[in-house]
């Protein structure tokens, strides 16, 4: 009894490592997959580094005398461009015609800092990692038009454009090259009308929402 015992266990275990190893050989057969994430309809910052480039002048911005901050005005800076979104052109004579950008460039613009020569804040540039800036921007060649005309200009956003009463205005224009927000909007080239009431806030679309609809209406105007 005690042989057919022990021939009976052993067939069991026999059987039973079989059945595993051949469930195990049938699933290495199968198909490898790979789960995709699902990707949501949502704006992205192109650039999460630019959004905090000047953060750490923050605090600086925020307790500037109201009779040292300057700036200029929203008409002066939509003034020094073609259209809206456009790039600003060049205001001021280059000293080296073949250079395009790089140091020459971001010697003022990439910091700021009061020029006595033109009594004035220079403007921050919101992407200073990219050095060519002549590929964009262009000088002035000349102050007037070529023929008068009647064009009305371009339509700009509007400001205090909040979506609900007492809640954060929306931005009006896309964030492309525009993703650090205290290069235009703190600081004392920043232009009054839309300089930011709390720079130290600097994770700024945290409150602030992208207005889809004006920014569509605009495009529409430019094409």
């Amino acid at each position: 009894m005690k042989r057919l015992y022990f021939i009976g266990i052993f067939a069991l275990l026999t059987i039973t490592t079989i059945f595993i190893w051949s469930k195990s050989y049938y699933a290495q057969q199968e198909e490898a997959y790979v789960q995709l994430a699902v990707e949501k309809g949502v704006a992205l910052i192109p650039s999460e580094k630019g959004v905090f480039e000047r953060s750490e002048f923050a605090n600086d911005y925020g307790t500037m005398r109201d009779d040292y901050k300057g700036g200029r005005t929203l008409e002066t800076y939509y003034d020094n461009r073609a259209f809206h979104g456009a790039p600003p052109s060049i205001p001021h004579p280059i000293v080296n015609e073949l250079t395009m950008g790089d140091k020459s460039c971001l010697k003022c613009h990439e910091n700021g800092g009061y020029v006595a020569k033109f009594k004035a804040f220079t403007p921050v540039v919101p992407h200073p990692e990219k050095v060519n800036c002549r590929q964009c921007h262009v000088p002035q060649k000349t102050k007037g038009l070529f023929r008068p005309t009647n064009g009305k200009g371009f339509p700009t956003p509007s400001i205090n454009n909040e979506a609900f009463v007492g809640g954060p205005p929306v931005i009006p224009h896309q964030i492309q090259l525009h993703e650090n927000c205290l290069a235009c909007h703190a600081g004392p080239s920043a232009p009054v009308e839309i300089r930011v009431l709390h720079p130290e806030r600097s994770n700024c679309r945290q409150c602030h929402v992208l207005n889809n609809k004006e920014m569509t209406d605009i495009g529409d105007f430019i094409r």
